[in-house]
């Protein structure tokens, strides 16, 4: 069914290029951040000698305070009124103090206790997650509001999701840099690696804040009027963090997306498990290269997938997008059954075109999509609260994350994986980690497709919102 074919974008809802490049530099900062701290975290078991149970605490406990932390600068991001805008100081600030606390966090010695490394680390990753939350909510509520048009804000995420997987390009790669022999050792190789990170992370980060231009809002007079008071306040949050969660399109993103994504990163903790131990029986060095050139070509199938994504959402509609493209991942998911072959091993790089359109549609999709339920959300409450819709949405994509490193060591665990065997596995041990690899992300990618299957906004239904709301307020000028 083409439900958006015949549809234009009027000139005046296109985002100009250099703000998109501007916002894509953002997005690069963002997965750059999301992506290294788990690929650099190896280092607290493999080069500082932590107990990998401690590194599982501090890598899921600090996340608890971003559910209070994400609504939080949210709901203060929608609410700011100044002379710069509502996200751009945020954004500024943000990528300035992540980056800085990012490239800190490394510079610490090896041969210390483990309990000293423990309060560290806990300390700098509470510390980094508020920094980070600071710079990512406003930015991603930022591509939530730059374009009131239904393809074109597609086309946005496809960009910048474009770019932003440049970052996954180099994350498989982390390792090697990191164990590399011109370095002391592992922690002294993340801590260099780590301010390359930092820097980057700045450089790109600010860019958005100065080259984007946000759209006008009605002047305070025209707007709902702000409550005074810190009980006020507060109120106020919690009451409108309810009625966000009440909005039944938003909450099927969130519960897909939570589906999904979670299923995806609890199965990517097994791949190197089944590639060095299944495929190559232990060893180390074709093991490391065949995980590196899976995980950089599946990337660079990613890139092509967002491009595909936008045309197929703008000829069938986001949702059934959404259904073909998960469809396809599923089938992808199934194939690596075959392609995890002991006599030829990279017969698996088959797979890596299917599979991704799993991630690679997601958030192309999901951002254009959250974009329509703020227009739906101020239809029914009279204001704009994109910080709080992101806030929400990613604070869910945080906690698949964390459950994934929890359920993950659980499941390896079950498995009868142990790893004072080295390369003598028990084959039985064997089977289980390839069943969790590949049936897991298989299973939660069908239970989204179920959940997204009566989502409610359409490109008709999209349309009528804006014209509402346009009649009831007049248009958000750039």
């Amino acid at each position: 069914m083409t439900t958006s074919g015949s549809s234009q974008t009027a000139p005046e809802d296109r985002i100009p290029l250099i703000q998109k490049l501007a916002y894509a530099s953002g997005m690069l900062a963002n997965n750059l951040q999301a992506a290294a701290l788990p690929a650099i975290m190896v280092i607290l078991n493999l080069g500082l000698g932590m107990d990998p149970r401690w590194v599982g605490v501090i890598g899921f406990a600090p996340r608890i305070l971003d559910a209070l932390t994400d609504p939080m600068i949210g709901y203060i991001s929608d609410n700011t009124r100044s002379r710069w805008g509502r996200r751009r100081p945020y954004i500024f600030i943000g990528a300035i103090l992540a980056g800085i606390v990012f490239a800190g966090m490394w510079q610490v010695p090896a041969g210390l206790s483990d309990m000293f490394y423990v309060y560290f680390f806990f300390a700098a990753f509470v510390l980094f997650f508020l920094t980070y939350t600071v710079y990512a909510t406003p930015f991603v509520a930022f591509g939530y509001e730059m374009t009131a048009d239904y393809n074109e804000r597609t086309r946005l995420h496809a960009f910048a999701n474009t770019a932003g997987q440049f970052a996954w390009l180099a994350i498989p790669w982390f390792w090697a840099f990191i164990a590399s022999e011109q370095f002391e050792g592992p922690a002294d190789g993340a801590s260099v690696l780590a301010m390359g990170i930092g820097i980057t992370v700045i450089v790109l980060g600010v860019i958005p804040a100065i080259f984007c231009r946000e759209r006008v809002l009605p002047k305070p007079s025209e707007a709902p009027k702000a409550k005074s008071g810190l009980a006020a306040n507060t109120g106020e949050f919690f009451e409108g963090l309810g009625i966000t969660m009440k909005r039944k399109p938003f909450v099927r993103l969130c519960v897909a997306t939570f589906l999904i994504f979670g299923g995806f990163q609890l199965a990517s903790m097994f791949d190197l498990y089944v590639i060095r131990y299944y495929v190559f029986g232990g060893d180390d060095g074709p093991a490391g290269q065949l995980y590196g050139t899976y995980g950089t070509v599946t990337t660079l199938c990613t890139m092509g997938v967002i491009a595909l994504t936008a045309v197929l959402a703008k000829r069938l509609g986001k949702r059934e997008a959404f259904r073909l493209t998960i469809a396809l991942s599923i089938i992808g998911y199934g194939l690596k059954w075959i392609g995890y072959s002991r006599e030829n091993p990279y017969l698996l790089l088959m797979t890596a075109p299917i599979v991704a359109f799993g991630v690679g549609s997601l958030f192309t999709l999901m951002g254009s999509m959250i974009s329509d339920v703020c227009d739906y959300d101020e239809l029914e409450t009279g204001e704009r609260r994109e910080g709080t819709f992101g806030a929400i949405y990613w604070w869910m994509v945080k906690v698949g994350i964390a459950l994934a490193a929890l359920i993950g060591g659980w499941l390896l665990s079950a498995s009868g994986f142990d790893v004072d065997l080295g390369p003598n596995q028990s084959e039985s041990a064997l089977q289980y980690i390839r069943l969790f690899n590949i049936i897991i992300p298989m299973a939660t990618s069908a239970l989204a497709v179920i959940v997204m299957w009566r989502y409610e906004i359409s490109e008709t239904k999209a349309k009528e919102i804006r014209s509402e709301l346009e009649s009831r307020r007049g248009k958000i000028t750039s």
